[in-house]
């Protein structure tokens, strides 16, 4: 990783707290699922945004971003790449600061809309990964809860 691309996740993470998940599992084996119980657990305000579930960890699962009633800093998405773009909007449209496409999901296409549109753009990472590493966690793979 660069050194700008750390210090620049280091401070989105540190800057903002509120962060809506999209496409976050319901299920505890997936990857999606350990990030937002980690990022939960550390302080974080997270809103899970998927349109299978009513509630994941005891929080009402939104069906879209468009529904969350509270302002959100980071969208954080666990989607295909090839789904993202419409997500721009979205995110625009709830006064999002942050446009961040998780380990795998690369869209560079995505990633220059967004930014030309005046989010930041962080891609290929995870929150959860980015956070251990920052805060010094040592068991900070994707397959590790918490």
């Amino acid at each position: 990783m660069s050194g700008a691309l750390t210090t620049r996740t280091r401070d989105i993470l540190t800057r903002y707290s509120r962060i809506a998940m999209v496409g976050v599992s319901g299920n505890p084996t997936r990857a999606s699922y350990r990030a937002l119980v980690h990022m939960k657990s550390k302080g974080y305000t997270v809103y899970p945004v998927n349109p299978s579930y009513d509630e994941i960890l005891g929080l009402k699962c939104y069906k879209s971003l468009l529904e969350i009633p509270e302002p959100v800093d980071i969208v954080d998405i666990f989607r295909r790449a090839d789904t993202v773009i419409p997500l721009i909007g979205e995110a625009l449209e709830i006064g999002a600061k942050v446009f961040w496409m998780q380990i795998g999901v690369v869209n560079d296409e995505a990633a220059a809309q967004a930014e030309a549109a005046g989010l930041e753009v962080v891609m290929d990472r995870c929150v959860k990964i980015e956070h251990c590493r920052f805060y010094g966690k040592k068991d900070y793979g994707l397959d590790v809860v918490g």
